[in-house]
């Protein structure tokens, strides 16, 4: 990559439970929040910024091309463009990688970027049927062909299709999330005890972060009408593998081991990132808090979409001639705990690694540098906005190791990777 790119700061909303704290804030509101507070602690003018750029999944009927509408919220003028960009759960990367060509181009220095979700308020859609009755209905001219339209009407056209099952099932692979992960316990031997486990972790560290106080500088509350929300609301204090254990199955009920405990928490949430050149940060005399050394995106077989990270990484490390033994902190996004134990195999595995890319193994990743303060599985999983969001936590705990390189990488639905390399 040519000049290093500035992550001067970021900032992030708590992370909460869809249908629960966060449901009556609109993704764009939400954002909107996080963006303004995050301009304004940095001392900039918004005629600083050349363009909005925000990732985002279900982009809402009610704002169309929601980063502009966002922009416009957080109080950036109407000469400032927006665009929304769409990667499945890399959204808020892609957000970061589109500044990056354009800065790269010339064709802008500074940009506000991130993620955003409600999936909250993913709708709920009418039937074909209904829709075309009604369709038919409004365009009718006569009475009697409005009596014979309605007389067609059954009672099963008013079933909805739930827009949150259909935005999670990958019309390529035609499995819901969940299923790939399924096949990624079947294909690596990964047992059900073993992803509880996993999960357990998750939360225990998540626990453990909230009550040291580790996300206080990257989080801003956000109050609602009913109360004042300042941390991520999904992680279970005091989980116990026994209470991990009694969950069933819920994608694969005969026979499967992934269950609504060992998989990531469906959510809402936003962060903002404030990105430009190295060269930039210096003439402006900002202080950034880390460097985007570079990133690389992979496709792979959606079946096997979990695996997005080894297929990303690989690809980045050739890239840049680094190898896993120079990586301080990793931050994984955890889809899953099937689809992370999975990643966990294959980078160790030479046989995995000779078939795959035909190379040896990139190497056995260090449990005690992934995902230090938990994952998604504890904190959730606002996919427009995880992408972003496990950048800025991986940025701020180098910085609190006093460390130099970090590994942000996740999976992406219809099967795709994306890593990003990062440095102090």
């Amino acid at each position: 990559m040519k000049e290093r790119i500035a992550i001067i700061d970021g900032l992030r909303s708590p992370i909460a439970k869809a249908n629960g704290k966060l449901n009556d804030v609109s993704a764009d509101i939400l954002g909107s929040i996080i963006t303004k507070e995050l301009v304004l602690r940095n001392n900039l003018e918004y005629e600083q910024f050349d363009e909005v750029i925000m990732g985002n999944v279900a982009n809402p009927a009610n704002a169309t091309n929601i980063a502009r509408v966002m922009a416009s919220r957080a109080g950036f003028p109407s000469q400032t463009p927006a665009y929304t960009v769409h990667r499945n759960c890399a959204s808020g990367m892609q957000a970061i990688s589109s500044a990056i060509e354009k800065i790269h181009s010339n064709q802008g220095d500074l940009y506000l970027v991130g993620g955003i979700e409600s999936m909250s308020n993913l709708p709920l859609y009418y039937s074909n049927e209904l829709k075309n009755l009604i369709t038919k209905f409004t365009y009718s001219k006569s009475f009697i062909e409005k009596i014979q339209l309605l007389s067609s009407f059954r009672p099963s056209f008013l079933k909805p299709t739930i827009g949150l099952l259909t935005g999670l099932t990958d019309p390529i692979s035609g499995k819901i999330m969940g299923l790939t992960a399924e096949n990624l316990a079947n294909e690596f031997k990964i047992s059900r005890d073993a992803q509880d486990e996993y999960a357990l972790k998750s939360h225990q560290k998540a626990q453990k972060a909230i009550e040291t106080g580790i996300f206080k500088d990257e989080i801003h509350p956000i109050m609602t009408s009913n109360a004042s929300i300042t941390q991520d609301d999904g992680v279970r204090f005091n989980q116990t593998i026994e209470a991990l254990n009694k969950l069933k199955p819920i994608f694969d009920r005969l026979s499967g081991t992934v269950t609504a405990g060992n998989s990531s928490q469906v959510s809402d949430g936003a962060c903002s990132l404030i990105v430009c050149s190295e060269s930039k940060a210096k003439e402006l005399n900002l202080e950034p808090l880390g460097f985007i050394k570079d990133y690389a995106y992979a496709g792979l077989d959606a079946n096997r979409m979990g695996l997005g990270p080894i297929y990303a990484t690989k690809k980045l490390f050739d890239k840049t001639n680094i190898t896993l033994k120079d990586i301080d902190l990793i931050e994984m996004n955890e889809a899953f705990a099937a689809q992370m134990i999975a990643n966990q195999k294959a980078f160790a595995s030479n046989d995995f690694c000779k078939k795959t890319f035909n190379s040896n193994a990139l190497g056995e990743i260090d449990e005690s540098i992934l995902n230090v303060n938990g994952g998604a599985i504890a904190l959730g999983h606002p996919v427009g906005m995880s992408g972003a969001r496990i950048v800025l936590t991986a940025l701020k705990e180098l910085r609190r190791r006093k460390d130099k390189l970090a590994l942000a990488t996740l999976c992406i639905g219809g099967g795709q990777g994306a890593s990003f390399l990062l440095e102090i």
